[in-house]
């Protein structure tokens, strides 16, 4: 057990991950890693690197890569940090974010947060794969809460890692700049729930949930449903 506080772990098979919130925003920053190889990689590191590193350090994980799956400072604001740090690559988003990254320091400043710019060593592209230790994850391009977000699914674990898209009870927001209603509820209805029900998955904020529970209970997926 992590002694990081308030760190949950979330365990599907043979894959592991600590969520560990945080920034002011409580946003779950995911350390995932395969049991079998320890090798792993630390997703949407917004922040508090201590506490990120003493994680890391605690579950005796390799860590090969940072992955982001959008630009939004509670999610991005300590990669380029942790990228020295480490001396790993980062992968994702979709490019579309790429002006949520080049601004991370100016959004920083008015949050009280220190960031810095960044840019991925690879951008994620709908179809693309990303490997974490020996597990492999589907991308999935999925606007709407920003123009760049990604869902990354691993199809034979049953898991995924969904950002800010979608939440247990609810869905990202999408007044910040680059955000679209319309297309983020065509993200989940059209790429995500069709994944199945028993799927599994982590989001950016809040506890976990299944596509079967927010198929049947999330007010912003039921009938027509718009905001």
């Amino acid at each position: 057990m992590c002694c990081v506080h308030n760190v949950r772990v979330f365990t599907v098979s043979d894959v592991r991950a600590a969520i560990i919130p945080v920034t002011p925003f409580q946003q779950n920053c995911t350390l995932l890693w395969s049991d079998r190889t320890k090798k792993g990689a630390v997703i949407d590191p917004g922040g508090d690197l201590d506490r990120i590193r003493q994680a890391i350090e605690e579950m005796g994980v390799t860590v090969e890569k940072i992955i982001l799956t959008h630009g939004h400072i509670d999610h991005a604001g300590g990669a380029a940090e942790l990228k020295e740090a480490l001396g790993v690559p980062i992968e994702g988003p979709h490019e579309a974010d790429r002006f949520l990254l080049d601004r991370l320091e100016e959004t920083g400043r008015g949050y009280g947060i220190e960031a810095r710019a960044v840019t991925p060593d690879r951008w994620l592209q709908e179809g693309d794969t990303v490997a974490v230790g020996d597990l492999t994850l589907d991308v999935l391009h999925c606007p709407g809460h920003s123009p760049g977000s990604v869902v990354l699914v691993s199809s034979t674990q049953r898991f995924a890692i969904v950002g800010d898209v979608l939440f247990q009870g609810s869905v990202g927001r999408t007044d910040l700049p680059g955000g679209d209603g319309k297309a983020l509820i065509r993200s989940i209805k059209e790429k995500l729930l069709p994944l199945g029900d028993d799927i599994s998955f982590i989001c950016g904020h809040g506890p976990t949930s299944t596509i079967g529970q927010e198929r049947q209970t999330n007010p912003f997926l039921q009938g027509d449903a718009v905001f």
